[in-house]
């Protein structure tokens, strides 16, 4: 990045984290709804992108609904940017303080029995309410040594800020050339990781998977790993209260001893799941994210083929998108 627009953001990051210190949570779930109005109205690059895949996704809405859903997911937006700049206070205290406060945790004792077993657990999520305030709140409840797998942000200022804030309430950030290993390790250990599967995925680590009547190309690596480590697969799932709680449950462990042993499978079933928490809260998931990019409508994959050796090489060096 540019060395005078990484100033200027960090200026803006800076200031705005120190802003939303002080704001009440009443007033900020209030003004977040307007942010959201005004992106809504006047952004012209996301706009098309969530209108386009919610025709697409939700074909049953009529064309009034999806403009009623349109409005409720950019007023998600804008209320999530404000819970994001959280992350940016200067106050080292401030963000386990905030996540304490809006955070509410359900069917822990799911993660403290299969954690019992010592042989590691897989959370999977995706990027519905606010996945920030569930990756550091689950870690302040007590599901750690917890390691969620991102990317590494540019610029390095921007990177060490975020993982420095989810570090504040005990979650470990896992990126880099080594991931893989890292993954492995904590594993082998008993400890949780946790990855995303909702965004597009464009590594060699991934495989077709079918979400919202598409086939689309997804991250295959928590299929491999759960073969080959045998870890307990934990769903996790957020939502955002009208309070402005956000409520995360831990649900039941995925049986996928009972699957068809490939990678493949597991991740369909996998991404299935995240399809059904979408469609029951859809006005909280990044529609105006590229996810269909090089997706084939209409197209089954075929789930019966183990991953290719290309695959599984890819894997060792991917990154789940952030």
């Amino acid at each position: 990045m540019n060395p005078f627009l990484s100033f200027f953001l960090r200026l803006v990051l800076g200031s705005a984290g120190t802003a939303v210190t002080f704001l009440p949570r009443g007033i900020e779930l209030r003004l977040g709804r307007a942010i959201g109005a005004l992106l809504l109205r006047f952004d012209r690059i996301r706009r098309p992108i969530a209108t386009e895949n919610m025709r697409r996704c939700l074909p049953e809405l009529t064309p009034a609904e999806r403009a009623v859903l349109l409005k409720e997911n950019f007023a998600h937006y804008g209320t999530l940017a404000l819970e994001i700049l959280h992350l940016f206070s200067p106050f080292p205290s401030h963000y386990p303080s905030y996540v304490r406060k809006n955070f509410k945790l359900h069917g822990f004792e799911r993660w403290k029995e299969a954690h019992g077993r010592g042989r590691g657990v897989l959370f999977i999520s995706a990027h519905l309410a606010n996945w920030e305030l569930m990756i550091a709140g689950s870690a302040q409840q007590g599901a750690r040594p917890l390691s969620i797998v991102t990317r590494h942000l540019k610029p390095e200022w921007l990177n060490r800020k975020i993982v420095g804030a989810r570090e504040s309430c005990g979650a470990r950030s896992a990126y880099g050339s080594r991931i893989m290993g890292i993954v492995a390790k904590a594993l082998k250990n008993g400890e949780s990781v946790g990855f995303v599967l909702d965004q597009y995925e464009a590594s060699q680590a991934a495989v077709s998977a079918r979400f919202f009547g598409a086939t689309v190309p997804t991250l295959g690596i928590v299929g491999v790993l759960a073969l080959r480590f045998q870890p307990a697969v934990i769903p996790i799932r957020q939502e955002r209260g009208a309070d402005g709680i956000v409520h995360v449950t831990m649900e039941p462990e995925i049986d996928y001893a009972a699957l068809p042993q490939t990678p493949e499978s597991i991740t369909q079933t996998l991404v299935s799941r995240v399809e059904g928490w979408i469609r029951a809260r859809p006005a909280e998931w990044l529609w105006a994210h590229r996810r269909f990019k090089n997706a084939v409508w209409g197209q089954a994959p075929d789930l019966g083929r183990s991953m290719d050796a290309t695959a599984t090489r890819g894997a060792q060096t991917s990154n789940a998108p952030n």
